[in-house]
């Protein structure tokens, strides 16, 4: 690459150098372990970092006969195929063709497999042709191992959980079969203990069952969402529990940068809480709007609202309000919190007239690449008077 600083080059930059840099650019910004590029015009390879010896076994020379056709048996085979196709689709006007991601299986020489992540992306010409398939290889090993220690993790927490509460269970129920005589306060308890041990395992099959974690460990996790179909979707949980919903939205993105489901938990517990305290024939409000750096959305019932003294109180841990009806661990607001602070939003109440509570939910809108996943300063859950 001739940059300047040699001698007779007269600090000149040749349009090959730019083309250089443009491909060094986009393998820069696709970060991986192993870089490479492939030439569209002849389908040969322009380069390969040699540490791809180290990741698969294989040496630059093997990817170039492979490339130039002449071992169709070779392991690498379905790596470095669909070039071709790849090409014909973009000619067609196919732009998702232009950046694509592949989970791959690559086996090596000694017959053991390596789990890859295949980012590739078509550079063009001055006149929208490709000209060269840029790439990276990334080794998955690490991830995958991750997320079969958290399976490991959940399936043991799950059982050691389970079993205990099981015991309960079979419990409670012999006591509330054999009980007839106990007194009504006696077979309260029983029916709260019932009810205790149903949520806990309840939890345990959301959150920690093997088909959850499968799911967890099988697909990526999608990390955006679109906040008014959060909003319809919380509406239509409110009318098959029987209430009615009003929806009202303005100025929302079509999509932000979050976690899903975690923003779809922090809604149910809002809602559930507003079906909770909502009078019969009164719509709980669901709304969502822009603001200047982010989002707002909330949720508003018609109910007593909350005590002015616990507004600043009702989303600590175990925080049960005066008011309170019903059975409940006081966890709910608290996770609802923890998920929103994780994105770096915030989430608050106020009494609204005549009557109501008013949950308001702030998210910043993420228009880096990066994501912010906590807010700027300590979270209320790590200070020092929690």
């Amino acid at each position: 690459m001739n940059i300047g600083g040699g001698e007779g080059s007269k600090g000149i930059v040749t349009s090959g150098d730019i083309v250089l840099m443009e491909q060094f650019r986009a393998i820069a910004e696709l970060r991986g372990d192993v870089a490479w590029i492939v030439d569209c015009a002849s389908g040969t390879l322009s380069y390969i970092s040699p540490s791809v010896r180290d990741m698969l076994g294989y040496a630059p020379r093997d990817f170039i006969r492979q490339l130039s056709g002449h071992d169709a048996a070779s392991p690498l085979a379905a790596l470095c195929t669909g070039l071709p196709e790849r090409l014909a689709r973009f000619a067609a006007g196919d732009q998702s063709r232009r950046a694509l991601l592949r989970h791959f299986e690559q086996v090596r020489p000694d017959g053991s497999t390596v789990p890859l992540d295949v980012r590739s992306t078509l550079l063009t010409d001055a006149d929208g042709k490709p000209s060269a398939l840029v790439g990276v290889l990334i080794d998955t090993s690490a991830e995958r191992e991750r997320a079969e220690q958290q399976r490991r993790f959940a399936s043991m927490l799950n059982h050691e959980f389970r079993t205990p509460l099981s015991t309960i269970d079979g419990a409670i129920q012999r006591l509330e079969a054999t009980g007839t005589q106990a007194d009504e306060p006696t077979r309260l308890r029983y029916r709260k203990i019932q009810a205790a041990v149903d949520r806990l395992i309840g939890m345990l099959d959301e959150y920690l069952s093997p088909e959850r974690m499968d799911e967890i460990g099988g697909t990526r996790p999608p990390d955006t969402v679109v906040p008014e179909l959060l909003l319809r979707e919380a509406a239509a949980r409110i009318v098959a529990a029987g209430g009615s919903a009003q929806v009202e939205c303005s100025g929302l993105p079509p999509s932000i940068r979050a976690q899903p489901n975690g923003l779809r938990l922090a809604l149910k517990v809002l809602v559930d809480n507003a079906l909770q305290y909502s009078p019969p024939g009164q719509p709980v409000i669901l709304a969502g709007h822009g603001t200047a750096d982010g989002i707002e959305l909330s949720v508003r019932d018609h109910g007593e609202g909350v005590p002015d003294s616990e507004t600043g109180a009702i989303f600590g841990k175990a925080f049960r309000g005066s008011n309170a009806v019903g059975q409940g661990s006081g966890l709910g607001l608290y996770m609802a919190r923890s998920v929103i602070e994780v994105h770096g939003g915030t989430i608050g109440v106020q009494n609204v007239a005549p009557s109501g509570a008013l949950f308001k939910i702030w998210l910043p809108v993420q228009r880096a690449a990066g994501k912010r996943v906590a807010p700027e300063g300590c979270s209320s859950d790590n200070s020092a008077n929690q």
